[in-house]
């Protein structure tokens, strides 16, 4: 799905990624590892637009993405949620869900007077598979309460369910579980794997090593901004570079 070719970007003089290759094929679920400051942020904010590469390339189903920009991305099919929530907290929780929808008739000021049919029947299509989702992620309680009342872990499911929205081929995950409690993690692992029965393809950092061992197929390891391993779980796990990096020794 996505492959990077010799990728880079420094902030100043701190080299947060430094020509960095990789290649997610052939997995529904990819993990990206590494120690505080290794540079995997980084390159979830180069992949998705919000930041440009120094240098490199990014490819998508084969088509050159790097430079383009976030809402591009995301009309290509990569989505993503981030490190810390960012929902919209003065609107409600189905408001939330309502305005990711791609592409939609009535954001044309043209389509409010040619197209108010058009315009009604997609918002009803929307506000139903809004109400499918939120209950499918066990908010529905609290469809009309402000996003930012809810608690932080109830904040990450509803940007799970917003993310599904757009309809998208792949979501990048940026720590899914951080910050939550073990029952709300257990949750967001079995919506994920519900989601890959799918077909969704995901790309997920995690600091939580039990979460990654348990849902990703393929590993990437990143270490001062460069790849040092890459692999199944379990040869990870074993990999001696990769114990270095996270233990010092």
């Amino acid at each position: 799905m996505i492959e990077t070719k010799g990728l880079s970007k420094s902030f100043g003089g701190i080299q947060a990624l430094s020509n960095c290759t990789l290649s997610l094929k052939g997995h529904a679920i990819t993990g990206l590892i590494g120690p505080n400051g290794s540079g995997k942020t980084t390159l979830f904010n180069l992949i998705t637009g919000f930041l440009p590469p120094d240098s490199g390339e990014i490819y998508f189903k084969g088509k050159r993405i790097d430079g383009r920009l976030p809402h591009e991305v995301a009309s290509a099919g990569i989505v993503r949620t981030f490190q810390l929530t960012r929902v919209l907290p003065k609107m409600t929780v189905l408001d939330n869900m309502l305005i990711a929808c791609p592409r939609q008739t009535g954001e044309t000021l043209s389509s409010l007077f040619f197209h108010s049919n058009t315009i009604r029947v997609e918002e009803n299509q929307n506000r139903k598979r809004a109400l499918e989702l939120i209950e499918w992620v066990g908010l529905s309680h609290l469809k009309d309460q402000w996003a930012g009342n809810l608690s932080y872990g109830q904040q990450k499911l509803l940007e799970l369910a917003r993310a599904l929205m757009a309809n998208p081929t792949m979501i990048l995950l940026d720590e899914p579980t951080a910050g939550i409690n073990p029952i709300m993690i257990q949750t967001m692992m079995e919506l994920i794997l519900k989601m890959k029965e799918w077909g969704m393809i995901f790309f997920i950092i995690e600091h939580n090593m039990d979460v990654i061992i348990e849902l990703c197929e393929w590993i990437f390891v990143l270490d001062n901004g460069e790849k040092i391993a890459e692999g199944k779980p379990k040869e990870i796990q074993q990999n001696p570079r990769v114990i270095e990096a996270y233990l010092g020794v």
